[in-house]
């Protein structure tokens, strides 16, 4: 129990500045005119938008950090920064299975592929954003050298 306490003081700080690091990537990506024309496709509300990213950036960012901390030792490299870019990766397949291709399959809307890929792209730069800034912050608050 004692054990399970600390792995969840440890998760809380790089899971925060991951998902802050998710939300302010999703910021920088909506002031652009593709974020307007794949909100404007897909009727997407600006200010909605913006909550829904810091709560799915938390999210990930939880699930990454604790993955990172519970399993340091069996991912399969020694940088932590690519030990979390890996996590991150999954994180990516996961929630492009689990949320863009039904909701592009789902939603009827016209050119369903490149509205997926648009989206699929955002993903990418907030994922690997989330991933690069949680490996720095394990690597500064964790690793011994």
């Amino acid at each position: 129990m004692t054990q399970s306490k600390g792995i969840w003081r440890r998760v809380v700080i790089p899971a925060i500045v991951g998902g802050l690091a998710f939300w302010v990537t999703n910021f920088a990506i909506s002031l652009t005119p593709i974020a307007a024309e794949y909100r404007a496709g897909l009727s997407i509300s600006y200010f909605p938008m913006l909550l829904e990213a810091l709560v799915g950036g938390l999210i990930i960012g939880f699930g990454v950090s604790f993955f990172l901390l519970r399993f340091f030792d069996k991912i399969p490299t020694k940088n932590p920064i690519l030990k979390s870019l890996i996590l991150s990766l999954i994180a990516l397949i996961i929630a492009t299975i689990l949320l863009e291709v039904p909701s592009h399959l789902l939603t009827p809307i016209s050119d369903p592929m490149h509205y997926f890929l648009i989206g699929l792209l955002f993903n990418i730069l907030r994922i690997l954003a989330l991933g690069i800034v949680m490996g720095y912050l394990y690597k500064k608050l964790y690793e011994q050298t």
